[in-house]
């Protein structure tokens, strides 16, 4: 096992766990950001208000792009395992 399988292991490790996690990460900011600026022209200063609406758009997120994030994380671990005994020598 060169250096460089490794930095290439890890850099498509890093992609791939990016790529299924944008999502979700994007979703909860955006909605965190409204619900911030509503507080703001509200003047409405309670912490806890942004919980629930977070909670219920990722979990639709997450319905929604469940599929293809398990598609793209099988990817990954299937050319991972058919390449193992490439690797390992």
């Amino acid at each position: 096992m060169t250096d460089e399988l490794i930095v290439y292991l890890g850099q498509e490790t890093l992609k791939t766990a990016a790529l299924i996690s944008a999502p979700i990460l994007i979703s909860a900011l955006v909605i965190g950001l409204v619900i911030s600026i509503m507080q703001a022209i509200t003047q409405i200063n309670e912490a806890t208000l942004t919980f629930i609406p977070k909670i219920i758009v990722v979990a639709i997120v997450i319905v929604l792009t469940g599929p293809w994030m398990l598609d793209v994380m099988s990817r990954f671990t299937v050319n991972l395992l058919e390449n193992f005994s490439e690797y390992v020598r």
